[in-house]
């Protein structure tokens, strides 16, 4: 039995870069980490308030001494990882990029967490010991199996803690849906008085669960917030962002810093809209033709539902 450890999340992003010859760059755990001689895809946690398009360019710049730029969103996926050694079990929302090589030289790095970068072939990959995500990003079977809780540790969904600066932090992701169904609608929620964007138009979702996958996470979320049944259909991009003192419910101001997942979601038999949490964070919801949407002003569209729709070619 995994023993009982103290939950932490975070969210992280990582590269999939490949040279002229197709070879994908990896770097090795060292003995420092918990995993040490285990290969994974270059990158590593974002830090508060920074987007994640940065993180996977600043992380594989330390970890491999080149610089890369990004070309593309590959995939958004989670994982549970208990780790005995440190007394934790880490659920991370993991950002995987497409970039490419700018410059630079390969280096080793004796006495950090990854101490070897390397360009392999995949054939060479297949018979590396690799994370478990990093094999999944790449589409190939063998990986090493990370130690993983029997179930998902209790973990609140909103958590706020100190910053060095005294104010209080918050950093979330979350998955949202650009929501339409067979008569050119979409599905739109109202954000409520007391919530942050409040009288504005925004995406259903929401926050995702510990041990939650993000899709899996949308589908739930718009069941429980309107009542429709959607079918996933495809990612559409990340979006981050961040108030430094963010006024909600809670009273006090937060450093808040979101990272949402969106998602194109087709709901093929809407159904009447209906909110199940009254007296929550959305006062209404309901389906709006395409064109309305358009006509929408910038201030009546919350930040990531206008980069979303931008996203989406819908305004």
């Amino acid at each position: 039995m995994t023993p009982a450890l103290e939950p932490l999340r975070r969210i992280a992003a990582y590269a999939v870069a490949r040279d002229g010859d197709g070879r994908v760059l990896l770097v090795r755990a060292s003995s420092r980490s918990g995993t040490p001689g285990v290969w994974s895809l270059p990158g590593g946690a974002v830090d508060h308030g920074e987007d994640p398009n940065h993180t996977v360019v600043r992380e594989t710049a330390a970890e491999t001494g080149l610089s890369v730029a990004v070309t593309g969103l590959q995939d958004v996926l989670a994982d549970m990882r208990s780790m005995p050694h440190r007394g934790v079990t880490i659920h991370t929302d993991r950002l995987v990029y497409t970039v490419s090589v700018r410059g630079g030289n390969l280096i080793d790095r004796v006495g950090h967490p990854t101490d070897l970068a390397r360009w392999h072939t995949l054939e060479e990959a297949e018979k590396l010991k690799l994370r478990p995500f990093t094999a999944a990003a790449l589409g190939l079977s063998t990986a090493a199996g990370d130690l993983r809780p029997e179930e998902a540790p209790v973990f609140p969904s909103f958590y706020a803690y100190e910053g060095p600066d005294g104010l209080h932090r918050a950093q979330r992701f979350a998955a949202y849906a650009i929501a339409t169904d067979p008569y050119e609608n979409l599905l739109l929620t109202r954000i409520s008085e007391g919530y942050p964007g409040a009288g504005c138009w925004h995406l259903p979702g929401g926050g995702t669960d510990y041990g939650e996958q993000p899709g899996t996470a949308l589908v739930r979320e718009l069941v429980e917030e309107t009542g429709q049944a959607g079918r996933l259909v495809s990612l559409l991009g990340v979006a981050s962002h961040r108030d430094a003192a963010s006024l909600g419910p809670e009273g006090y101001p937060i450093d808040w810093h979101g990272v949402r997942a969106f998602y194109r979601v087709v709901v093929d038999q809407p159904t009447e809209v209906t909110i199940h949490d009254v007296g929550g964070s959305t006062c209404e919801a309901r389906w709006m033709p395409l064109k309305e949407v358009a006509e929408l002003a910038h201030d009546q569209l919350t930040e990531v539902t206008a980069d979303a729709l931008r996203a989406a070619r819908l305004i």
